[in-house]
């Protein structure tokens, strides 16, 4: 009696860690190159996430408002900023769990872009940015609870570029020379 209640709860066990839905599906994000940023000024980022392979997540503008849409927040020092995020496009695809109906979603690779401005004020040096991508990833069959990647990049912040002006030809003598 007592082997057969342990092999049931072992074989229960294994049943319910193979269930859809107990896999942890991911998103992974790629390693973010440093920015350089002159005082006053703005430059541009790239971050780039992976949704690996048999999983979608919802585009940032989903179909329906239902759908929890994939967000970035960052979390950036005083006088140092991100703004101006674009979003790629989503795919419409349609799943086997509602043929009739088009979802936008991400899969592969998908890069956010933005810039990163310093103020005039802002002293020289380097800040760490961090953030979280949130997202909703979905398989064939079933979709997951949210879920977030963590990012961190680093800007440096320099002196702004000296602007050289041309300097013009030195006067010249309107006699001809030979």
């Amino acid at each position: 009696m007592m082997k057969t209640s342990v092999a049931l709860l072992l074989l229960a066990t294994s049943a319910f860690a193979q269930m859809p839905g107990t896999r942890t599906p991911k998103v992974t994000a790629a390693p973010i190159a440093k920015v350089t940023v002159s005082q006053g000024g703005k430059a541009k980022i790239e971050m780039m996430f992976r949704v690996l392979p048999g999983y979608h997540i919802n585009s940032h503008t989903p179909s329906s408002e239902l759908y929890i849409p994939t967000s970035l927040a960052l979390d950036v020092p005083t006088d140092v900023s991100v703004a101006g995020l674009h979003y790629p496009d989503g795919e419409l695809i349609s799943f086997p769990f509602d043929p009739d109906t088009k979802l936008s979603v991400y899969t592969g690779d998908i890069t956010v872009n933005g810039l990163v401005m310093a103020a005039k004020s802002t002293p020289r040096g380097t800040y760490r940015v961090h953030g979280n991508l949130h997202y909703q990833a979905c398989d064939n069959r079933a979709c997951y609870p949210p879920s977030t990647v963590p990012i961190a990049f680093d800007v440096t912040v320099a002196k702004p570029a000296v602007a050289h002006t041309a300097h013009p030809n030195p006067a010249q003598s309107p006699h001809v020379h030979n």
